[in-house]
């Protein structure tokens, strides 16, 4: 493989090479570099997509067009997933230290969730499913929820749900069931539009692929459209049976960070989380801490104003970030702007 390198200056360049031939991979790759007017440039995407049939000239491509069209969710998705199939978020996931005293935590958000009196325990994933249909559409049915769960609270997943199992919950009936329809009884889940395209190609992967089961593996999961590798763990554990690894969403995210359980660094992303995670967490409680910490984040550590003073671990001073306001915003982002902005008229009027 080669590339030429030079010196950027523009703000925005794109650069093209391919593999030699000697390597015998049909494949051409795209990179992004973006740099103000400096000499070095910061990486910011690289995708590879086949040739056509037909040879392409770098000079006559719309590279943007096809950068944009290479970039399939599925496709990182399914990749993601392969690679999370083992007890690590990827093939090189990073060490982690095993917290001091975090038996002692996670003893303590036990004894705070003892009621079980959350939104994920009365109308989670694991609430969701008709426990009395066959074993086929029970599993099923644990999918849908999760799929329709993404980014939603836990009471619109449930009522939508409910909704579903009246109409008639299997692979057969939402095959038989057109779009319109479809998305008028999920609304008003986040993404209901393109939630109604991935339960029909699902149905169909699974109706063609699985003999309308779903699949008994992580990797098999994620090859279905819109399953990510938290909604692929959790079906194992709840659908399956099988502990296959830890369901990380924004809460158990946000609380690993929070209590330092992912290293001296945080984590940006879930996939990660769960890599540092179970770098040093004990097997065994794989299973628990998804459901205790998300329930722990719904009532007590909460996103924004976590409430501190009735958490166990802030007042025995376990809790590194016992007193924050909020989760760390992202630079650029409104909510960085509106604290700096506060700051900044805070200051004004202390000089004055």
């Amino acid at each position: 493989m080669f590339l030429v390198h030079k010196t950027i200056k523009k703000s925005y360049v794109t650069i093209f090479f391919e593999f030699p031939s000697i390597l015998n991979l049909n494949t051409q790759t795209y990179i992004t570099k973006v740099g103000a007017n400096c000499r070095t440039t910061q990486w910011l995407r690289t995708v590879t997509q086949p040739f056509s049939s037909r040879e392409l000239s770098p000079n006559s491509m719309d590279v943007k067009a096809k950068t944009k069209a290479a970039e399939k969710p599925s496709t990182c998705i399914t990749k993601s997933c392969q690679e999370s199939d083992g007890s690590h978020g990827s093939t090189a996931a990073r060490k982690v230290a095993t917290p001091d005293n975090w038996e002692k935590v996670l003893d303590n958000i036990r004894r705070m969730r003892e009621g079980r009196d959350a939104p994920v325990d009365k109308m989670g994933a694991n609430q969701c499913w008709d426990k009395n249909a066959p074993p086929k559409v029970r599993r099923f049915q644990v999918l849908v929820s999760l799929m329709l769960s993404s980014q939603t609270k836990d009471e619109i997943t449930f009522n939508a749900m409910q909704r579903l199992r009246e109409h008639g919950l299997t692979v057969e009936n939402l095959l038989d069931t057109v779009p319109e329809l479809l998305g008028k009884i999920i609304y008003p889940v986040a993404f209901w539009k393109k939630k109604v395209s991935y339960l029909h190609n699902t149905c169909t992967a699974l109706a063609r692929d699985h003999d309308h089961d779903i699949p008994d593996s992580v990797a098999g999961l994620c090859k279905l459209p819109g399953v990510g590798p938290k909604m692929a763990h959790l079906t194992m554990e709840i659908a399956w049976g099988k502990l296959t690894g830890i369901g990380v969403d924004t809460h158990v995210h946000r609380i690993s960070n929070r209590l330092r359980w992912t290293g001296r660094k945080e984590t940006s992303t879930p996939e990660a989380t769960r890599a540092a995670l179970q770098d040093w967490l004990p097997k065994h409680l794989w299973g628990e801490v998804n459901l205790l910490l998300v329930g722990f984040g719904q009532q007590t550590c909460l996103p924004v104003g976590p409430k501190c003073s009735e958490c166990l671990n802030s007042c025995d001073k376990l809790c590194p970030a016992a007193g924050v306001r909020s989760s760390p915003a992202k630079p650029g982002s409104k909510s960085s702007k509106r604290t700096a902005s506060v700051a900044s008229q805070q200051a004004g009027k202390k000089k004055k």
